[in-house]
């Protein structure tokens, strides 16, 4: 199992989704809600939690070193609901993400945004990842594209390098800074969707074409990623969105109801987190 480094870590969603996919189990969190780091402790009691990023990049000695960084960093720098101040908003932290890239040297870093990243600070990230040796792609997979009844369009980002990286360090093949170089990347494989009546979709006007459904390695799933702890809650791969409830979003007499939903509308979609977790898992 790979070294985690979960980041932005919300209430888990990239720890649940690779250790389904077998992939990792992590060995930090940090979070700045304290909400979500609660959840955390709950269901990974033995994973320390820091609380800022920022003090992480400051004094990089307190993260120990990983083979997998992720995170989910703050939207609203580059969301219409924040305001698309970019990098003159307080909450924008991707400086400070490349500075614990950079000191750490993971192989593998798997990073989440939303669909208005791609028109502001994408491109600025991808060049900060190949200034540090990192080849990329870049996917955009909804929510819907794993059969969740909402479309939650998403940039994921996969970079790779086997420059210093904490696996296969020293197995350098001699080229610096490449990136957007898919057919030397592992294979992350998705094809279009088309829109259906059961999918709630809050940007109705967003192009259509050329979304993924899913994506995954070049076998496939193969193999059941839940445990029986997972089955026993209604998850299967068949259909692990059999159990969702239908709570409203004006729902009365849910405990820590405000935290629940500001926990959910943050967090990642694990089941996409566990396809890539699976393509990354069939490259190693």
């Amino acid at each position: 199992m790979l070294r985690h480094v979960d980041l932005c870590s919300g209430i888990g969603g990239f720890s649940l989704g690779f250790e389904w996919a077998g992939l990792s189990q992590p060995i930090l969190f940090c979070d700045t809600e304290e909400w979500c780091r609660k959840i955390l402790n709950k269901h990974w009691p033995d994973v320390p939690i820091a609380n800022d990023v920022k003090e992480l990049a400051n004094d990089p000695t307190q993260i120990p070193d990983c083979d997998i960084l992720t995170a989910g960093y703050p939207c609203q720098p580059f969301s219409l609901a924040g305001e698309r101040k970019g990098t003159e908003d307080d909450r924008h932290i991707w400086p400070y993400i490349r500075q614990i890239i950079a000191s750490k040297r993971p192989a593998w870093c798997v990073l989440e945004n939303v669909y208005g990243h791609i028109s502001m600070g994408l491109d600025q990230v991808l060049a900060d990842l190949e200034a540090e040796g990192y080849a990329t792609r870049t996917f955009i997979v909804p929510a819907c594209g794993v059969n969740a009844p909402h479309r939650r369009d998403r940039v994921w980002i996969v970079g790779h390098t086997t420059d210093n990286g904490c696996i296969g360090r020293g197995e350098t093949d001699g080229r610096e800074g490449q990136t957007h170089q898919p057919q030397q990347q592992p294979s992350v494989r998705g094809e279009p969707i088309r829109p259906s009546e059961d999918v709630a979709h809050t940007v109705s006007n967003r192009s259509e074409a050329g979304l993924p459904r899913q994506v995954a390695g070049e076998e496939g799933v193969s193999e059941e990623p839940f445990d029986s702890r997972d089955r026993q809650r209604g998850w299967s791969a068949e259909n692990c969105w059999a159990t969702e409830p239908a709570v409203g979003r004006v729902a009365h007499g849910i405990p820590r109801s405000v935290d629940r939903l500001k926990g959910l509308g943050n967090a990642i979609v694990p089941q996409i987190a566990m396809q890539i977790g699976l393509s990354i898992k069939n490259n190693l």
